[in-house]
């Protein structure tokens, strides 16, 4: 274990609705951003990012308490919630900016998300290779407040009822020993 009370994890998955609605749920996490990732255009807006010109994903950086959950267990609810094995799209989002990938902040965090690709990849766990890509964070930029808590303030969407709602609802069912207030 370590002694830092934080750790910062940035996980692109899709949508980052998705993937923020998921983690603020999740015992440990004390915060869940979404923003934009790995591109080559200061500053991007939503708009820049779903051009797909921008080189960016959309993604979310997870603040944790590693003495509550650790890394590896962020990345087993990250794999558990989204499909690593479809590059560049996730359901009818389809491009870069929905990439999989792994955006690690510490050597640690590179090796334990490699490790834990060949071992889903070892274990079968997926019918197709998994395409997940894992590379050092560079600046993270926040999205628009808009897209901040967007399920929670948005739920009744069809969007959110139909894509945002059931990973929610997977994390729920799968990992209910892991959400706040368990």
């Amino acid at each position: 274990m370590t002694d830092k009370t934080t750790e910062t994890a940035i996980l692109a998955g899709g949508c980052f609705w998705c993937i923020e609605a998921v983690f603020l749920e999740v015992e440990g996490v004390s915060a869940a951003q979404s923003g934009y990732i790995g591109g080559h255009v200061e500053a991007p807006t939503y708009e820049e990012v779903c051009s797909g010109d921008t080189g960016h994903a959309e993604a979310v950086k997870i603040d944790f308490d590693p003495r509550q959950i650790g890394f590896a267990e962020l990345l087993d609810i990250f794999f558990a919630i989204h499909d690593p094995t479809t590059p560049n799209r996730q359901g009818n989002d389809v491009g870069t900016q929905y990439r999989s990938a792994i955006f690690t902040t510490s050597p640690e965090q590179d090796a334990i998300a490699r490790a834990k690709i060949e071992a889903l990849a070892f274990e079968g766990e997926f019918d197709a290779p998994i395409v997940t890509e894992i590379e050092p964070a560079a600046t993270f930029w926040p999205a628009e407040p808009y897209h901040a808590n967007y399920f929670a303030r948005n739920g009744a969407q069809p969007y959110c009822r139909i894509v945002v709602g059931p990973k929610v609802a997977k994390f729920r069912s799968a990992f209910a020993g892991r959400r706040k207030g368990n």
